[in-house]
């Protein structure tokens, strides 16, 4: 019998990246402490599934910051942008009104293209809504400040509905929940920080351009934070690892993509009685 090769160099003769390490390689047992079920594939756990997800966790803070930006401190983008309270309050409603017709479109693009296609179209997004804002600091242009919101309220879209794909996707099962956890703490962290870093870069002054400048540095240190993060998605985020992280994920591979049907699975769902019940309580 010949020399068995490693699967580090079988993911290499295929062009896939090993995924930085290891720190489990696991050979499937049967509960009596027999052999393996020839059923049964190689599975291993990645160092790399905690960049991941912390990554992921860093650009969900940096879009739900953007949240609350302009809310915490309203009474200043009222008097700076000379519009009333309600059309400020706009500026986190519309995080909440785009989710509504987006999340179903965004969820059949997460199915059909992957974790990494769903990740680079939100950190550009929330990048280019970021920047877009930069360019609004001046009293007339209000309706600019506002496109860059709405294209960050865009990008939620494809955040939200991250965290259990990447938790089943590069995590054990004996490690969803703490993965899921992660990813949901990073869109909770960036809401408490959006309490607290605007009313400290932007204090109300009288002066408008000096008021105008506080808003600006503002707008280029979160647009600084976004670009930084969407070069990390470029570079680091990887659709899956080269083996599955458990047995399940092992047979999820194997079904042809042409087998899914996504309306069927949203109908499966709306016929799931416990399912509806979730949906209403939460």
């Amino acid at each position: 019998m010949g020399e068995r090769r490693s699967a580090d160099d079988e993911a290499q003769e295929k062009g896939l990246p090993d995924g930085g390490g290891r720190t489990d390689s696991r050979v499937q047992v049967l509960a009596d402490g027999g052999a393996a079920r020839p059923d049964q594939k190689e599975t291993r756990l990645y160092r790399r599934r905690w960049l991941i997800v912390f990554l992921f966790s860093s650009y969900s803070l940096c879009n739900s910051y953007q949240w609350i930006q302009y809310g915490i401190i309203n009474n200043i983008f009222m008097k700076f942008y000379n519009v009333d309270s309600f059309t400020i309050d706009w500026m986190s409603m519309i995080y909440m009104l785009t989710y509504i017709p987006l999340i179903f479109p965004v969820t059949w693009l997460l199915d059909k293209k992957g974790l990494r296609v769903v990740a680079l179209a939100a950190t550009a997004l929330n990048c280019a809504g970021t920047w877009i804002k930069v360019a609004s600091a001046r009293p007339d242009l209000f309706p600019v400040t506002f496109l860059g919101q709405v294209t960050c309220s865009v990008a939620q879209v494809f955040i939200l509905g991250m965290p259990s794909r990447i938790a089943s996707v590069w995590f054990g099962s004996d490690e969803v929940s703490t993965a899921c956890s992660i990813g949901v703490f990073g869109n909770q962290l960036g809401i408490a920080v959006g309490f607290l870093v605007p009313p400290i870069l932007v204090p109300n002054v009288e002066d408008m351009d000096e008021l105008a400048s506080h808003i600006q540095t503002m707008f280029y240190i979160t647009a600084g934070v976004a670009t930084f993060l969407f070069i990390l998605v470029i570079i680091v985020f990887q659709e899956r690892p080269a083996l599955p992280p458990s047995q399940s994920q092992a047979a999820a591979r194997l079904i042809p993509p042409e087998s899914y049907s996504y309306p069927s699975s949203i109908l499966r769902l709306l016929r799931n009685s416990p399912f509806i019940l979730l949906i209403i309580s939460y």
